[in-house]
């Protein structure tokens, strides 16, 4: 391969002299190929281009055989190899260079010009290797093997391959500053002046002095100081007058250091930093900057969003304004560092963070980082994670591990108090004994928690509330995820909002499901694990010891798709305040009445509701931080309220009898209208619209949106959206938010959901093509079909062009001998329609859609029956067994089948995740056993420990007759395997276990 120079970004730090350090960007002139097994040397073809960050298993989509499975989404996992060829610049020649990876998922192994460098096994953690004996002037190969054969290896979706920067970085050959050495405090600070702390070490025989200049956020010099060139020191300098760094004012400073010989510059580090303090207090909670302030935090995943584990800076930051915008101020990296760049945004943007350095300190997932390499690279993983972040004023507390245990706690706060005293360590529950501040999980949600006695430490909920939504959908009934009561889990009450449920429409038919979880959660804050998110505020605000929560999550993310929503096709999480695609739930706008004080007005639910009778009693709430707000249906006051401070008091909330027409929320502050929200009853779909928005750096997200003929939003919006690009732009996500949709959501076509779906683009070149086939899909309401096309600048720009559009409804190709479009048209029940754009006599777009009675969202009739199987219970054809079948005959058996081992040895092994405390728990089997000669008895082994070895009763049929036995056991925080191993006699059949 012909090595392409790179274009040369250079960061130098100039000084009248020499210049001291530069760094080259290799993110571009990749390419990448899969191959089958783990082989030393790379392959000889199949490379394509791609950039740099890159997540070949995010592009890939969601396979039902996927590598990383229910856990991490379906995706696949495999063995990738990178080429990156560079002319080395001429400045580097003679120069100390290394080669620095911000994020490589996982046992990445690097090779420079054949040579090679090293290999790191945890995909989460940022390295760098010196190449300086192995670079040529001129041409240069790097090569990068990157090994994600071993799967699961985490509990939620991870990325693969190189999915953040990279870059060469010259210094001086013989004397240099050592970057993660540099340690910046901040120990005194008063309204007049700030000590500023600075720990340093340098390398090399030459260099005299140190210069140490502390600037402000303007770039004047505010503060300087020379100190002794030792090797090893450390020095102060005073700041007057500090602006201290928080949420609401994240002022930066910048300490430059440079190193000097006789006047002569030979490094130099610029490093930002924030003055502020921080203290945690076991009665009062979490102090920033000598006041309380509650921690309204949301845990995190890398991989939560619209692209995978792949963020482009001006993405990523967008996903954190978003955040922001809510109202919140801190996250929790669940449950591993973050790239760089997100904690330069964090500091830059005023986000508060928990740094977490690990999931599990033994194994949580078959193939994870804590079964194969915790053992060994804990403490020097740990260690180059504190030194890169600790100068980071947005990190206020480190996070050792998540729903884990074990002896080495008290080692890993150990090492995080030597290399920074400055914070304290926590964790997700657990070695609590040894951190310095009380976390807990999921059990910070029950009614036990508030009662029982806690550690005379600081206190924060890691992990809560646990409160599952879908964007656009509602029930009037309260769902809760381990029923209601539930001794062992002992949620807080949420009372439904009618007697009977009045909305009718759900993903999936009761016979289509797989089992009962494979549902969609209500946006009414009343599907919930424990708590809603309204109990949860109210505790976290008023409690002073609670020092604030981070709800999980911020974002939807792939993975956890069996243990949350029973499995394929579901593939994400529905717990997050936005979904995948970045669409805000009204979650959102719950947070942000409450802790932000822009005026905002948000009603839910939308008033488009077909199938529901007249003069139905629909609860409306109403969500705004003014002082009142006065709904109107129809032109018509319903009256003024005010929000109020309990937790059931914080939405306004009206019976409004189902009349079409709209709704109209007004907020006012001492009387003027502050804000206002509007919901108009919707017609079927009839057009798209388009909003766009910039990231910069040619960065750009296109908002696509179904509305009727009046251009009120169809909130059922499920066409599917196509499109056709030029040259120079480039689809990085075509992403709708749904939780079940397999579609790849790298792509050119993508499916709304629930009315919207959204382009991530990267490029500013030829205009993009956009066009939907639009209609109701199982014609609940009209049999009418459209046809809209549109011209779109990246930029936004809707530009005017002139299509012809061709059309067939029987499922053929249409050609220009096909009906023109021209206005909505009748299509029958069931059919499929096809359409073909033409521009300038050019087909430029051609889509399809489909319609008939079992398309897109399913709707209950009057004979259908819910599906009422338990969310909880585990179905035995969908866990991991040997020596049985899935077998579906018979009657009476829960989900869609359950496993006979006909006569055979076998075994089933459950995984089940616990995120309450740990303790006992009874183990329910449901089985079937007819044999009337042999008990046939079963090992029943919990976390590798034999808890029952016994038969079970017989049952009169082996297929119709369905009991359960209740076995007593001991569950941990966490993750949990379960086994059922038959003895010497076969097994009987397993439907379902059920902890209860």
């Amino acid at each position: 391969m012909k090595p392409i120079s790179l274009t040369l970004i250079l960061t130098i730090f100039l000084s009248f002299l020499v210049q001291a350090r530069e760094t080259f960007q290799l993110d571009d002139h990749w390419t990448f190929a899969p191959v089958e097994s783990v082989t030393g040397k790379a392959p000889s073809e199949g490379f394509r281009p791609v950039q740099i960050p890159h997540d070949w298993s995010w592009e890939a989509g969601p396979q039902k055989g996927g590598a990383q499975a229910d856990k991490g989404g379906y995706r696949i996992g495999g063995v990738g190899w990178y080429r990156c060829g560079f002319t080395l610049p001429e400045s580097f020649s003679q120069q100390r260079v290394v080669i620095q990876f911000d994020g490589v998922y996982r046992n990445a192994t690097v090779f420079l010009n054949g040579h090679e460098l090293g290999s790191r096994p945890y995909g989460f953690i940022s390295f760098e290797y010196e190449v300086t004996p192995f670079l040529k002037d001129g041409e240069n190969l790097l090569e990068v093997r990157v090994d994600c054969s071993k799967e699961p290896s985490t509990r939620w979706y991870h990325p693969c391959g190189i999915y953040a920067p990279v870059r060469l970085e010259a210094s001086h050959p013989g004397a240099r500053l050592v970057e993660d050495e540099v340690f910046i405090t901040t120990p005194e600070i008063t309204a007049e002046f700030a000590t500023v702390n600075l720990a340093l070490e340098r390398t090399g025989e030459v260099g005299d002095s140190c210069l140490i200049e502390i600037l402000d956020d303007s770039g004047a010099l505010v503060a300087s100081n020379e100190a002794s060139g030792a090797l090893k020191f450390s020095t102060s300098l005073r700041v007057k007058n500090p602006s201290l760094w928080s949420p609401d004012s994240p002022t930066l400073y910048t300490a430059r250091v440079s190193l000097l010989d006789d006047g002569k510059k030979l490094d130099e580090l610029e490093i930002p930093f924030g003055i502020r303090s921080i203290r945690w207090d076991a009665a009062t909670g979490f102090h920033l900057n000598g006041e309380v302030t509650k921690l309204k935090g949301v845990c995190e995943h890398l991989t939560g969003g619209p692209v995978g584990g792949a963020w482009p800076e001006p993405l990523l930051e967008w996903k954190l304004r978003l955040l922001k915008t809510m109202g919140c101020n801190a996250i929790r990296t669940a449950h591993n560092p973050q790239i760089p760049a997100f904690y330069d945004l964090c500091d830059r943007l005023g986000i508060l963070v928990m740094n977490e350095a690990f999931d599990g300190w033994k194994r949580k997932a078959p193939q994870d980082y804590g079964a194969l390499d915790f053992d060994k690279w804990w403490r020097e993983d740990l260690s180059a994670f504190i030194r890169r972040d600790r100068n980071h004023p947005c990190v206020v507390v480190w996070s050792v591990g998540n729903e884990t245990g074990g002896p080495v706690a008290k080692q890993l706060v150990e090492v995080c108090h030597q290399l920074d005293p400055t914070r304290p360590v926590t964790s997700g529950h657990s070695g609590s004994n040894f951190m310095d501040v009380y976390g807990v999980n999921g059990h910070s949600e029950s009614q036990k928690f508030f009662k029982e006695k806690r550690p005379d430490k600081p206190f924060v909920a890691t992990e809560a509330p646990h409160t599952w939504q879908v964007r656009g959908f509602y029930k009037s009934k309260t769902w809760y995820r381990d029923g209601f009561p539930n001794k062992r889990q002992q949620p807080f009450e949420t009372p439904d909002l009618t007697e009977d449920e009045i909305f009718s429409n759900a993903f999936l038919a009761p016979d289509d499901m797989a089992n009962g979880k494979q549902i969609f959660n209500s946006s009414y804050d009343n599907g919930l694990v424990r708590i809603n998110a309204r109990q949860n505020w109210e505790k976290m605000r008023d409690l002073p010891w609670y020092s604030g929560h981070f709800r999980w999550t911020g974002f939807d993310y792939p993975g956890e798709a069996g243990y949350v929503h029973g499995g394929w096709p579901f593939h994400s999480f529905a717990g997050g305040a936005l979904d995948l695609g970045g669409f805000k739930k009204d979650l959102y706008y719950f947070y942000q009445s409450q802790w932000t004080s822009k005026p905002m007005v948000h009603i839910l639910p939308h008033w488009t509701h077909p199938g529901m009778k007249p003069e139905t009693q629909v609860p409306i709430h109403v969500y705004s931080n003014a002082d009142e707000i006065e709904l109107f249906h129809n032109g018509q006051s319903l009256g003024a309220q005010k929000p109020g401070l309990k937790w059931d008091e914080m939405q306004c909330e009206w019976m409004v009898p189902w009349i079409p027409g709209e709704l109209i929320a007004v907020a006012r502050n001492e009387g003027r209208e502050v804000a206002r929200h509007e919901h108009h009853t919707s017609g079927a779909p009839r057009a798209l619209q388009i909003e766009h928005e910039s990231l910069g750096k040619g960065f750009h997200i296109l908002t696509l949106s179904s509305v009727d003929e009046e251009g009120h939003f169809y909130p059922y919006g499920e066409n599917s959206i196509f499109t056709s690009s030029g040259s120079g732009v480039r689809i990085l996500s075509f992403e709708n938010g749904h939780l079940a949709d397999t579609d790849k959501p790298v792509a050119a076509n993508r499916r709304a959901f629930m009315g919207k779906a959204r382009l991530f683009l990267e490029g500013e070149g030829e205009p993009i093509t956009v066009g939907a086939i639009l209609g109701e899909r199982r014609q609940l309401t009209s049999e009418q079909v459209a046809i809209d096309v549109l011209r779109v600048e990246p930029t936004g720009e809707v530009l005017e062009s002139s299509f012809a559009i061709h059309y067939t409804s029987d499922g053929s190709q249409p050609t220009t001998a096909s009906p023109r479009y021209h206005a909505p048209f009748p299509v029958p029940s069931s059919c499929v329609v096809k359409a073909v754009a033409y521009l300038d006599g050019e087909p430029v777009l051609k889509m399809e859609e489909s319609f008939g009675s079992d398309f897109g969202l399913h709707w209950y009739d009057a004979s259908e029956v819910a599906n009422n199987q338990s969310a909880t219970a585990l179905q035995a054809e969908s866990a991991k067994f040997s020596q049985a079948r899935v077998s579906s005959y018979g009657k009476g058996f829960n989900g869609k089948g359950y496993l006979d081992f006909g006569g055979r040895e076998g075994k089933v092994e459950f995984y089940q995740e616990n995120d309450g405390p740990a303790g006992q728990a009874i183990l329910e089997i449901r089985y079937a056993l007819a044999d009337p000669k042999r008990t046939r008895p079963v090992d029943v082994i919990v976390n590798g420990k034999t808890v029952s070895s016994r038969a079970f009763p017989r049952t009169e049929s082996w297929s119709n007759d369905w009991r359960t036995i209740e076995i007593p056991c001991e569950i941990r925080n966490g993750a949990n395997t379960i086994l059922l191993k038959s003895k010497g006699q076969s097994a009987p059949n397993i439907d379902q276990i059920e902890f209860r």
